[in-house]
């Protein structure tokens, strides 16, 4: 069987096999991860008050932006604390540093949202309560 990516043919059922596994991906990142469920809260929180404020289309590509680096470095964290729980069932520090460093950017990604959000909404919440 030839394994070479370039010598295989397009194939739409394929395609549509991929978004099957993406679906079951995500469908496990929500059932998995307790963390995406308060980043769902916060998102929708914030897109509410996005639209109380009527912010500007570009401050809502940014809150997009950033919304988005949260729940994609959620799922990569997601996904390598699974391939360590497989790799390395009992205690390893490097499986443990491996773990930290995802979650580590998972923080990263969160405190940049909030202070974007700080950024954008501040000057909305000072306006609206003065």
């Amino acid at each position: 069987m030839n394994t070479d990516p370039i010598s295989k043919k397009f194939s739409i059922i394929k395609r549509a096999e991929s978004f099957t596994h993406a679906g079951r991906g995500l469908y496990i990142f929500l059932k998995s991860t307790h963390n995406a469920w308060l980043d769902i809260f916060v998102f929708i929180v914030v897109i509410l008050t996005g639209l109380f404020f009527q912010i500007t289309k570009t401050e809502w590509l940014i809150i997009l932006i950033v919304s988005g680096m949260v729940f994609v470095s959620e799922s990569f964290n997601t996904a390598i604390e699974i391939d360590m729980d497989l790799t390395s069932p009992t205690f390893h520090p490097y499986a443990k540093d491996t773990k930290d460093v995802a979650a580590g950017a998972v923080l990263i990604s969160a405190i940049l949202a909030v202070i974007v959000g700080i950024m954008i909404f501040a000057p909305y919440l000072i306006a609206f309560f003065n």
